[in-house]
């Protein structure tokens, strides 16, 4: 993730990171997409929506779910969930911030 600041990529303001989260139970996924320099508190998350308790989802119920490898997940990758397992989670300061 490092280096990744040291890439000078077009409109880095629309900078994203992506998150693939379950609940305890592994009943429910989460897709968090926020700013790229944000950092997400799963505890926070989790008294804020209302979940179970929540950790990272493994690189095998990402290709289970979505069919995607680790490093592929973008919020297309919903495109694949044909079970409709996963909930997406759009930070706020994407939708707020306006398209030039």
């Amino acid at each position: 993730m490092a280096e990744l600041s040291n890439i000078e990529i077009p409109y880095p303001e629309y900078d994203a990171k992506n998150l693939f989260v379950r609940d305890d139970k592994k009943r429910n996924y989460y897709l968090i997409t926020v700013k790229g320099n944000k950092r997400v508190n799963l505890k926070e998350f989790r008294k804020n929506n209302n979940t179970r308790p929540l950790s990272f989802a493994s690189a095998d119920d990402l290709m289970e779910i979505m069919g995607l490898i680790l490093g592929a997940l973008t919020p297309l990758g919903l495109l694949n969930d044909t079970g409709c397992k996963v909930t997406l989670f759009l930070d706020n300061d994407f939708i707020l911030q306006a398209i030039p």
